[in-house]
């Protein structure tokens, strides 16, 4: 290919994006084979996933299309489906749309006959110098030919996504500004205030800087690009904390915590993990939407005060009143003022118009703002008082309006519209008068549909908007009447980890649930979002414990603030044991993704419901409550407590929940100053018999592992070691990565004791590998520590410095639990530093500047396929 130069090619390991545009019946069996060929170079194919429309809205696969980077075009014979009101197929439209600079590989055929508009369709392709094309005859050759075009095409781009020279290691590891949005589309009319609040937020005077203003306003896009554009003044990270499904205050922390990569283990309090963890680094914390939690405002004037170099930039409707804020009102963009001439000149002045222009060309391509259209933007920009979000929906209607249609009908609706709710400012009354126009032009099944959208939180899957559809209006037409709020732009379609997602602007969201709440159906909504998500917990825990646990662990990862809203639908709609089979089944993935304390509020909320509790939800309810006491405050009272969550367990049937919270009742022993080691062993012992007996592989691994707690505090190293191998063979024989990891650095530990340095060291590179896989922090903490140890035994004083600042942190982040003497680390790297203090403090220097994810690739000699991946999202 010749022509205009491409942007760079990112690595696999990014996770390339494929758009593939081809008819979908005719070339069903090429899709496939196209889609494996994707698959195999481990990028993410971007197909259509509504269904087999012959004619997907084109809104949809602009959308597609927008977050691609690879364009794949599979032509046959049939030129595809001309929609009513169109004058090409979606198949040239694809095409049309591809931006010029995205690389283009085509795919042709053999066929006897051929559309006469796809052959001229292929004669123009031919004719483009940005577009490579082949031939080709079975789906087997397909395969083979798009797989090999494109690790071609990667390997000619590989040195163009390299990072300047001057790129330091934190800038490379993208752990400063991955976690902040990107932007779709571009930011107009707000270069003013990017520079005032680059002044405010480069100041060092404002702690807290507030972004206040209307739903709709633009608050959260232009916190985003305030954060994107001014990174530099943070070199120790950016992190973007999204509260919008955020509703319970004490959920604050928790959330703040887990973005910072904070861990709940459930050992010391979240302030005291959170204040480490930022210590004296310049760090910009973006919370967005933080309305809904604004009585806990305190709460940062707490974080400030221990973090003296964090920056806050917060996004709210309403003024926090803390000390420490510095207030900006986000102001709509500007619309040319009432009375002035309604000109071309003054359109292409105004930001307002400006925005409505670029989203108008997004819904029909050619609008070009004119002297014939100028005065109707005009109006609907000033009627819409320069609001964002209503101008954006307002120019998703020149789809099948024009700008003059749109101003007349904004002025048959707002005046009515607008006196709904009094009690909101106007321009709030404005924007929910623009959704309510919105909403009118859909059908009675569209609007059902959006309404009942409200329930779920963050993004959702077909399969669930399908679910609680059953028995509604739109029910069996789920998949055309969500294309319709699309092509609306009321919902917005999404790509993640190369799945098809569905999302709802907040504001959108909140009017939704309101008119669930006026219709009355909000709490049926709710339960049969609740229930869908417990039968989806209940389909896949079970990969939680075995061989499919890592793809299990990121699936469910997907789903955080949906399981986060159902946990609270269940308890708040009174089903608490159906609210405690949820939290139980997820025992895994809590401890793996470190949620302990989420999971206790739901069950102390459970806890203080009225009336009696089955036997088993007391039980799963009160475990969760006592979990981070275990760990905190080992008391009387945890043993006391665990064991009557062993008699209810029994009492209602569940052997297995019993010896797992027996198991944990002899771990609490295990942290007493006077430790009764008879007590503490036959428990662990009767456990793991029970376990084996019921086949419960992850609880008897996790056993064994306090056996060897057990023997270790008693003296016996090689009893120790003999129940960390039995753990280790379990978890082995069982496919589990999470117990093998755990068991694993544990022996290691052993074997470093022992002198057998090299042994340690390969077991080591293993938990690391499995840590890695499931971002398993704990985890990797350990595995650190036991390489710190090790590079310190050998004399790298370097390394051993490396290891230590960066497991320094993660101790502070994740609550690490040792047993006394078993952080094998503390002696060899103390006696290093006696004999090369300078070798060590260049380590450390170095790796306060690492990431988790950094030093792990530094201490594995290569990582496999999972683990890099997993590494590029940690």
């Amino acid at each position: 290919m010749t022509g205009e130069s491409f942007p760079a090619i990112r690595t696999p390991d990014q996770r390339i994006r494929v758009f593939v545009s081809s008819t979908l019946r005719e070339l069903a069996d090429e899709r496939r084979a196209v889609r494996a060929a994707i698959e195999r170079m481990r990028l993410a194919p971007v197909m259509f996933e509504l269904g087999a429309r012959p004619h997907p809205p084109r809104e949809l696969y602009r959308s597609y299309l927008s977050q691609s980077d690879v364009f794949v075009g599979i032509y046959g014979s049939s030129y595809g489906w001309v929609a009513p009101d169109e004058e090409i197929s979606g198949l040239e439209d694809e095409y049309n749309l591809a931006p010029k600079t995205m690389p283009k590989l085509i795919y042709i055929k053999n066929a006897d006959t051929r559309d006469e508009r796809l052959a001229d369709l292929i004669a123009r392709i031919q004719a483009d110098d940005t577009a490579a094309y082949l031939h080709f005859h079975s789906p087997e050759d397909l395969e083979d030919h798009v797989a090999d075009d494109l690790a071609m095409l990667l390997a000619e781009r590989f040195d163009q996504s390299q990072p300047p020279a001057a790129v330091t290691i934190a800038e490379a590891s993208e752990s400063l500004r991955a976690r902040v949005p990107v932007p779709y589309t571009e930011t107009i009319g707000r270069d003013g205030e990017l520079a005032e609040l680059r002044a405010l937020l480069g100041s060092g005077d404002h702690r807290v800087v507030s972004l206040i203003g209307p739903g709709g306003i633009g608050k959260s896009r232009l916190a985003i690009e305030a954060a994107q554009a001014n990174a530099d003044l943070f070199p120790d990270g950016v992190f973007f904390v999204p509260l919008e499904g955020v509703l319970e205050a004490n959920l604050l922390l928790p959330t703040i915590a887990y973005i910072l990569g904070v861990r709940d283990t459930g050992g010391g309090t979240l302030e005291e993990r959170i204040a480490g963890a930022l210590g004296q680094r310049r760090v910009l914390l973006v919370l967005d939407n933080f309305e809904q939690l604004i009585d806990e405002a305190p709460v940062l004037v707490q974080l400030f005060t221990l973090a003296p170099r964090a920056v806050f930039l917060v996004t709210s409707r309403v003024v926090l009143r803390i000390r420490g804020e510095q207030v900006f009102d986000v102001d709509a963009l500007s619309a040319p003022d009432e009375g002035a001439p309604a000109t071309l000149d003054r359109a292409l002045s105004s930001s307002a118009c400006l925005l409505f222009a670029e989203r108008a060309q997004a819904a029909k391509p050619g609008f070009e703002l004119s002297a014939e259209n100028a005065p109707d933007v005009i109006h609907i920009c000033r009627r819409l008082d320069g609001l964002p979000l209503a101008i954006e929906l307002a120019a998703a209607k020149l789809r099948i309006l024009t700008a003059h249609d749109v101003a007349q009908r904004l002025d048959q609706s707002l005046p009515l519209l607008s006196t709904s709710a009094r009690d909101l400012p106007e321009r709030h009354r404005t924007m929910r008068s623009t959704i309510d126009w919105s909403v009118s032009l859909l059908s009675p099944e569209q609007r059902d549909m959006l309404d009942g959208l409200g329930v779920f939180a963050a993004r959702f899957s077909l399969e669930a908007v399908e679910a609680i559809g059953e028995g509604r209006a739109w029910g069996d037409g789920a998949i055309e009447t969500l294309a319709a709020l699309i092509d609306a732009s009321l919902v917005k379609q999404i790509d993640i980890a190369g799945r098809s997602a569905f999302s709802l602007l907040a504001i959108v969201r909140e009017y939704a649930v309101e008119r669930l709440e006026e219709r009355g159906e909000a709490a049926e909504m709710r339960i049969a979002h609740g229930r869908y998500y417990l039968d989806l917990v209940r389909r896949i825990a079970p990969g939680l414990r075995g061989p499919r646990q890592a793809d299990t662990v990121a699936e469910l990862s997907l789903e955080v603030p949906n399981l986060r809203a159902a946990a609270r639908h269940l308890v708040r709609a009174g089903l608490l044991d159906e609210a405690a089979d949820f939290a139980w089944c997820l025992l895994p993935y809590w401890w793996i993704s470190s949620l302990w304390a989420e999971v206790r509020l739901w069950m102390l909320e459970l806890l203080a419901h009225d009336g009696p509790l089955d036997d088993r939800t007391r039980a799963i309810a009160t475990f969760f409550t006592l979990w981070g006491e275990m760990w905190q405050r080992p008391s009387d009272q945890v043993v006391d407590g665990l064991g009557e969550c062993v008699r209810l367990f029994a009492a209602s049937g569940d052997r297995d929940a019993a010896a797992m919270a027996q198991a944990a009742r002899a771990t609490t022993r295990l942290q007493f100053p006077g430790l009764d080691p008879v007590a503490a062993d036959a428990e662990l012992t009767e456990a793991i018999a029970t376990l084996n007996e019921l086949g419960n592989g992850w609880g008897e691994a996790l056993a064994e592992v306090g056996l060897g707690f057990l023997s270790f505090v008693r003296g016996s190293v090689g009893d120790a070691r003999a129940h960390f191998d039995r753990s280790a063979e379990i978890a082995d024989a069982e496919q589990d990565i999470f117990t093998r990891a755990v068991s694993g650095n544990n022996r290691a530990r052993i074997f470093f004791m022992l002198g057998e340095v090299d042994t340690a060291e390969q077991e080591y590179f293993l938990t690391l590998d499995l840590s890695a896989r499931l971002r398993f922090a704990e985890g990797a903490a350990y595995a650190l520590e036991g390489m710190c140890a090790i590079a310190a035994v050998r004399g790298d004083a370097w390394r051993a410095g490396v290891f230590a600042a960066v497991t320094r942190t993660m101790r502070e982040t994740t609550g690490i639990f040792d047993i006394e003497g078993f952080a094998i680390h503390v002696p060899p790297l103390a006696a290093l530093r006696e004999r090369d203090p300078d070798g060590v403090a260049g380590g450390e220097r170095d790796g306060a500047e690492m990431t988790p994810a950094d030093a792990i690739r530094l201490a594995l000699p290569q990582a496999d396929a999972p683990a890099r991946e997993a590494l590029q999202r940690w």
